[in-house]
């Protein structure tokens, strides 16, 4: 797992610890000291823990005129024990909202995971960011996480989509795919 980085091809574009209204704005990250673990396994030190112990996040791209961010995750998603979702609604999403961001594109292809609690923050964000025409996009979900998923009837609040072909495009281009699924879904 420590060879897994977050995507980099964006960071001549868009860098978090660089954004004075990231919650990551100022943070320093070291090439060669592994520190935070998934299931026993270090993971690549420049993924950013937020307050789970079993999930890290980068946020790859965010876009405050267009109102987006693309989040990438690792880990095991566990709102039953960690309660992963208030985590990351109340330190990253909330905060990201509060700047103007209510599209939010969650790449989850290394959230190895899923185990649900109770939908409320899925349906709190969902709420939230509906008043605003916004939504929750997770891409490239893998499909025993998915299962999970979609067991607990999260699907009503966050959308599942995939789109392997990501990493080939600019993320302008990535969000402008997402939202036309989005209008398209929601139509």
């Amino acid at each position: 797992m420590q060879d897994l980085e977050p995507f980099y091809n964006w960071r001549h574009l868009y860098t978090a610890e660089e954004d004075p209204q990231s919650p990551f704005y100022g943070r320093k990250y070291s090439e060669f000291e592994f520190t935070h673990t998934v299931y026993n396994y270090f993971i690549h030190p420049q993924w950013d823990e937020f307050g789970s112990r079993t999930l890290y996040l980068k946020i790859l791209f965010t876009d405050y005129e267009q109102h987006y961010a693309i989040i990438e995750l690792i880990g095991e998603w566990n709102d039953a024990i960690e309660n992963d979702i208030m985590t990351l609604r109340r330190d990253i999403t909330d905060r990201l909202y509060k700047k103007g961001i209510y599209k939010f594109i969650l790449l989850a292809e290394n959230v190895l995971n899923f185990h649900s609690s109770d939908d409320s923050y899925y349906q709190e964000w969902h709420e939230q960011l509906e008043e605003d025409g916004g939504w929750v996009v997770m891409l490239n979900m893998p499909e025993a996480s998915q299962y999970d998923f979609k067991k607990s009837r999260l699907t009503h609040y966050v959308h599942l989509l995939d789109f392997p072909q990501w990493r080939t495009l600019k993320p302008e281009y990535v969000f402008q795919q997402v939202d036309n699924w989005m209008i398209k879904r929601l139509a």
